[in-house]
């Protein structure tokens, strides 16, 4: 029988309490225990309680890039990738509720302001959405506003629907999300 990967189990674990219970309610203590590992193996992969967040946020965002990357094509027009990447993270995120919990309480905490500074001043890796909006400007098919004010036309209502979907106010489904990412679309399109 195989070994579990101790790193994989205290990620695992920590998404769970802390998407559940926030960073201050799930301390480093009970993210051992639920992982299975004693506390100080916790600190063999990851230096510190801000690192093991951290990390944790860079596992969901690499998921959620390659949950959109298929199917994406660069030849694509601006309109149809922008659809794809809209409806796809609806649907990533109704498929994975605890990841969509954890990134809300990330992007809302002064760790998500740190990334969301980079990522906006162009610090950060590769960004579809970021190379998209630029895009879009350069075509002269989105309006030529600041990226943080494209972003939040984008990610705004759909953060918002999608907490509202949690809540159980709205059902999600097929029809739906595209209609709202064709409503996000409009909001972007010059």
């Amino acid at each position: 029988m195989a070994k579990p990967d101790k790193r994989k189990e205290i990620l695992r674990a920590a998404l769970e309490l802390m998407a559940e219970q926030g960073f201050h309610g799930a301390p480093m203590a009970m993210i051992a225990e639920k992982a299975g590992v004693a506390a100080g193996t916790i600190y063999c992969y990851f230096k510190s309680r801000d690192v093991l967040i951290t990390e944790l946020y860079r596992e969901i965002e690499a998921r959620i890039t390659a949950y959109l990357q298929d199917g994406y094509g660069v030849e694509h027009l601006i309109r149809e990738r922008f659809l794809h990447i809209a409806t796809g993270l609806l649907r990533y995120f109704i498929a994975h509720p605890l990841d969509f919990r954890y990134l809300e309480q990330f992007h809302n905490s002064p760790y998500g302001a740190v990334f969301r500074r980079d990522k906006c001043l162009g610090k950060s890796d590769h960004n579809i959405y970021l190379e998209l909006f630029a895009q879009g400007i350069s075509q002269g098919v989105i309006q030529d506003l600041p990226l943080i004010v494209l972003a939040a036309l984008t990610f705004g209502p759909i953060i918002s629907i999608m907490r509202d979907h949690t809540l159980g106010f709205v059902t999600l489904d097929d029809h739906l999300i595209e209609k709202i990412a064709a409503s996000c679309w409009e909001a972007l399109r010059q």
